[in-house]
């Protein structure tokens, strides 16, 4: 008889679904989840709230979630808890979202894999198991080429007047924003982290600029340079990239590779289809 699978990778920012049944395959949204900044109960109603109607009554056999907070056993049973309340009767896997990214790049096989997206992370993969993780420290203190490390960046030049005219004056024409408001939200609201990634778009829109194209460059050197070079099989296995970031600068990560000596792999904006992919293979290879 045909399961039906729910699969989730989520980051801080969003939140990608893909339900499997009956041979089809369909695609929703939701916001980030992180059980670092959120209770079982906040996630549980934003899950209630932001699901299409029809899957909040819809049976599911099973549940495998990826997401951004979940490496520890306490903050996966949060999200776990949360989506036991809504579907009670499904079997769910919590694990973290660098193994989705793993799974999605690497398959079964040896590599490095990267999430570049509101958050950055990294891992040494080796065809079945995480074997080493160079920390990734949060916003605050780490999150290398990260949205809203490039977020922050491009706050702190256009507070501190490092902008030229021509880029100040399109960062004030797009964000409709200043020093009071900027301060507020990353001070005094939640998610600061998803308010200052929301301006990493910017960097896309001036591409070619050197201001912008020299941050880009200093924030994919300090990620590489941080947490690729710590792994002594950098050199030896492909290198692979998820999230958005990644996939809107992979030129420039492309052209950095090649200077480290690295081998640039595959490169995914969402692992969401890798995952599919290799759970339908699973999904498969049980029904034999």
């Amino acid at each position: 008889m045909a399961i039906s699978i729910l699969i989730a990778d989520s980051g801080a920012t969003k939140t990608a679904w893909r339900l499997l049944e009956n041979g089809k395959k369909s695609t929703f949204y939701t916001s980030g989840i992180s059980p670092y900044y959120m209770t079982k109960d906040e996630i549980q109603r934003l899950i209630q709230k932001e699901f299409p109607k029809k899957m909040r009554s819809k049976s599911i056999d099973e549940v495998y979630y990826y997401g951004t907070g979940c490496k520890t056993t306490s903050k996966a049973n949060i999200v776990l808890r949360a989506i036991k309340e809504i579907y009670p009767t499904s079997s769910i896997h919590v694990t973290h979202d660098l193994m989705g990214a793993a799974i999605a790049t690497c398959g079964n096989k040896k590599g490095i894999a990267c999430i570049l997206g509101t958050g950055s992370n990294s891992c040494y993969f080796n065809g079945s198991r995480l074997m080493a993780n160079s920390p990734g420290l949060g916003y605050v203190l780490g999150d290398e080429a990260s949205g809203a490390y490039f977020g922050k960046v491009l706050v702190q030049h256009f507070l501190y007047k490092k902008l030229d005219k021509q880029l100040e004056k399109s960062f004030i024409q797009v964000f409709n924003t200043n020093k009071e408001e900027i301060l507020h939200q990353v001070y005094k609201e939640p998610f600061p982290n998803r308010y200052l990634a929301g301006f990493a778009i910017f960097l896309s829109m001036h591409r070619g600029h050197y201001i912008i194209e020299n941050i880009i460059e200093d924030g994919l050197r300090e990620f590489m340079g941080t947490h690729l070079l710590s792994y002594p099989q950098a050199r030896e296995v492909p290198i692979h990239f998820v999230g958005s970031i990644a996939f809107h600068f992979k030129d420039k990560i492309d052209e950095l590779c090649k200077v480290y000596g690295f081998h640039l792999g595959q490169v995914f904006q969402n692992p969401i289809d890798g995952l599919t992919h290799f759970h339908l293979k699973k999904s498969a290879r049980k029904k034999k």
